[in-house]
C-alpha cells in the first residue's frame, strides 16, 4: 500500500516514512506544497497523512481539493487540537485525526483500522486518470485542467478514458467504436467523428489543443 505524507516538518515526515517502511508500506513525501493535488493524482496513494499547518494553503484546503476527485482515506496529523480544528478536519472530508506528538504504535493502529474499513469490501483502484495536466474523474465523468472543469457526454467520456488508459498507443477507429458498443453506445463512423471533434474542442478550451493526435490512416493517440 502506498501512503502519501503531506508534512512540512521534515524530521517528522522522515521519521514517519522510516517507520512505515519497516512495516511494509510504500511512502511518498510531499516536497512542493503548492502541488499537493497534482502529486496525489500522479501517485494514487491508498491513504494520505495530512498536516493542517502547511505553506501556502493549509491542510483543510488540500483535503477539500482531494475530495473533489477521490474518496481516498485522509488522516490529519496536527498539533492543533481545539474542538473546532477537529470538527473542521472532519467537515472538510477527513476520516481521522491524530494529535502531535504521537506514538508511532498509535499511528499505525489508526492507519490499519482506517485501511481495513476503507478497503475490506472494496477493490483498490484509481478514481482518476491524469496525463500532461489533464485529469479525468472516473466517478463523475468531469475533465479538469489548470483549475478549470469541463463536463463530458457519455461518449466523450468513454473515448477520452480509452485513449488515456492506452496513452502512447494508437487506437484505431474500429477499436474505439467497438469499445463504445460494449457500453451500449451504438455509434457509427460519422458519430465517432462528431464526438472526437467535440472532445477536442473542450480540450482546446482548457488549453490542450493537441492533447489527442490523429495518425492518418491509423487512428488516434495521446502521445
Amino acid at each position: 500500500m502506498k501512503i502519501m505524507i503531506v508534512e512540512d516538518e521534515r524530521t517528522i515526515a522522515d521519521s514517519v516514512a522510516e517507520t512505515l517502511g519497516k512495516w511494509g508500506f510504500q511512502t511518498v513525501l510531499t516536497e512542493d506544497f503548492d502541488q499537493v493535488l497534482a502529486q496525489f493524482v500522479k501517485e494514487q496513494p491508498q491513504l494520505i497523512l495530512l498536516d493542517i499547518n502547511l505553506p501556502s494553503y493549509d491542510g483543510f484546503y488540500w483535503c477539500r481539493q482531494i475530495r473533489e476527485l477521490s474518496k481516498v482515506p485522509i488522516m490529519f496529523l496536527s498539533s492543533r487540537t481545539t474542538p473546532m480544528d477537529i470538527v473542521m478536519a472532519m467537515n472538510m472530508g477527513g476520516d481521522d485525526f491524530i494529535q502531535k506528538p504521537f506514538y508511532t504504535e498509535v499511528l499505525l493502529a489508526k492507519m490499519n483500522a482506517l485501511l481495513r474499513r476503507t478497503y475490506s469490501y472494496a477493490e483498490l483502484g484509481q478514481d482518476v486518470l491524469e496525463h500532461d495536466g489533464v485529469v479525468l474523474n472516473l466517478r463523475d465523468g468531469h475533465m479538469l485542467c489548470g483549475g478549470q472543469q469541463a463536463e463530458l457526454t457519455k461518449n466523450e467520456f468513454h473515448i477520452l478514458r480509452l485513449l488515456m488508459q492506452h496513452q502512447g498507443s494508437i487506437l484505431t477507429r474500429d477499436k474505439i467504436m467497438r469499445s463504445l458498443w460494449k457500453d451500449e453506445s451504438f455509434v457509427d463512423d460519422n458519430t465517432l467523428t462528431v464526438n472526437i471533434t467535440r472532445l477536442r474542442k473542450k480540450l482546446a478550451e482548457l488549453g490542450k489543443e493537441s492533447f489527442i493526435v490523429t495518425r492518418k490512416g491509423e487512428g488516434y493517440v495521446i502521445p
